[in-house]
């Protein structure tokens, strides 16, 4: 559902004054200025307003705002069953298992603000959605579709990865973050069209999310080592499933310098167990427990060691307090790490350039595949 011109029903919490617009001047009165009673567009507290206003109707409809993710709202009546609001600005996603609590809320939501139904989601912030008896479909073939038009590449080769093995990607980030022109620009110019190129060859690949009533959260995480030849700095990859299919997942160059792979693969640990506790909490509130600790996938034995034996010692006297986080979070049994082959770490896509056969296997056990199905066994709104 989507909230027609939601701005303008924020309500101001100070004055603010305008000075009337041309031709609307009433004679003798032409020094005087308008009182702004709401929000407009263009004023910068609209949006906070508008905010205001939508969390305000939520929580005094028997809604509760969800703490670990403010965009949601949960509402629970009294034979158990669930309703989750989501809002992003002005557009609204609901689920839930009870069709009277939708009529409801969109009743509600009519008759407090001019609204639009648009049905079942099946495009939203550039992702299509295909929903079947089987499970829901999401892509971004439309998006991917406008990119490469916009940059003249829709009738390029493909390729079979985003980037080659090897690749330096110092100029390429210099390029694009900073527009410097001259510096290496034909071999920037080379790296970014093939991204656009891989994009080329996998508008048609998706993510399938099959119907279940399982919901064991699950992680990788993995690291490369100073794989950054400027800095030195490694770089971080995690991704978390529940299921078969991984549903958020993380690609960042780490903020310090490691001495070790175990060290660097300590602090993207740390990282996604960080995340992982996010995620049983945000579960949580929408109703789907954790009764185990979540399983964190890691490759490197030493790292494993280190955060299950917290025992001082040389190797890993210099790490900082924060990473020791992990620790924290196995004696609570919020989080479980277990060892993983490196050929069966999905999260070491994130890390760093791979050939073809390993960025093939690894995409496919992320979830990611080519679909082809008829377009009547789908349902979904405009």
């Amino acid at each position: 559902m989507d909230v027609k011109s939601a701005f303008l029903n924020g309500y101001l919490e100070e004055e603010v004054y305008l000075e009337q617009p041309p031709g609307y001047c009433v004679k003798g009165q032409e020094y005087k200025v308008l009182k702004l009673k709401k929000a407009l567009y263009g004023l910068k507290q609209a949006p906070r307003m508008w905010n205001s206003r939508i969390n305000k109707y939520f929580l005094d409809n028997g809604y509760l705002r969800c703490p670990y993710e403010h965009s949601l709202y949960i509402k629970v009546n009294g034979h158990g069953d669930i309703l989750v609001v989501c809002l992003y600005v002005d557009d609204l996603i609901f689920t839930g298992n009870c069709a009277s609590m939708f009529e409801d809320l969109k009743k509600a939501m009519t008759q407090e603000f001019e609204m639009t139904d648009i049905w079942l989601m099946s495009y939203y912030l550039g992702i299509e959605v295909k929903q079947s008896e089987e499970g829901i479909f999401i892509s971004q073939e439309r998006y991917t579709r406008e990119i490469l038009e916009k940059f003249n590449m829709m009738n390029s080769k493909p390729v079979a990865t985003p980037i080659e093995t090897g690749t330096k990607l110092y100029y390429f980030q210099l390029w694009i973050g900073e527009s410097i022109y001259g510096i290496s620009y034909n071999y920037s110019l080379k790296v970014a069209k093939r991204i656009l190129r891989y994009l080329r060859g996998t508008l048609d690949y998706e993510l399938f999310y099959s119907s279940s009533k399982e919901f064991k959260l699950e992680g990788y995480c993995d690291s490369d080592w100073a794989g950054d030849t400027n800095d030195r700095k490694s770089t971080s990859g995690y991704v978390f499933f529940i299921g078969s299919t991984a549903f958020t997942w993380s690609s960042k160059k780490q903020p310090i310098v490691t001495l070790s792979t175990c060290q660097a693969e300590y602090v993207v640990a740390a990282s996604c167990v960080c995340h992982a506790v996010w995620l049983r909490n945000l579960l949580k509130t929408v109703g789907i427990l954790q009764d185990d600790p979540t399983v964190i996938h890691v490759d490197n034995k030493s790292t494993i060691t280190l955060a299950k034996n917290p025992v001082f010692h040389d190797r890993s006297k210099h790490i900082d307090t924060r990473f020791h986080y992990i620790r924290d979070c196995i004696s609570r049994k919020e989080v479980q790490v277990e060892y993983v082959k490196t050929e069966d770490q999905i999260a070491d896509i994130f890390t760093k350039p791979l050939n073809v056969n390993v960025f093939n296997n690894l995409r496919t056990l992320l979830g990611v595949f080519f679909f082809f199905f008829k377009k009547n066994m789908f349902k979904g709104g405009c």
